[in-house]
């Protein structure tokens, strides 16, 4: 079964970081990429920009706003797909991302069309 594993990071717990932290955590990333990728697990991924856009459609008419929106301190930095036999493998795997020592990684199973 294939999981998305969202990323959602504080951008203050990055800013705190000195460039050297940084680098050594996006060293981090890669090691662990490159692991999932190895695996065979790796179905997708990538850092996503910091802006969003909100679409909305009401009584027929669209409404866009500037984001990006979450409901606490955390946005949504990236994503991991992958495919894992279950929840708890998923789990495994969603602990492993570096930015779990930080920030909350949320894993939700993929449904089909």
């Amino acid at each position: 079964m294939q999981y998305l594993l969202l990323i959602h990071d504080r951008p203050d717990a990055w800013a705190k970081l000195s460039e050297a932290e940084a680098g050594a955590v996006m060293g981090e990333y890669k090691t662990f990429t490159d692991g999932l990728t190895a695996s065979g697990a790796m179905r997708g991924g990538a850092p996503l920009d910091q802006s969003a856009t909100l679409v909305r459609v009401r009584d027929g008419a669209r409404g866009v706003s500037d984001g990006p929106y979450s409901s606490g301190p955390e946005h949504v930095n990236g994503y991991y797909l992958v495919e894992a036999d279950s929840k708890d493998a998923a789990l495994d795997v969603a602990a492993g991302i570096p930015s779990a020592r930080f920030g909350t990684i949320e894993v939700r199973a993929v449904g089909s069309m």
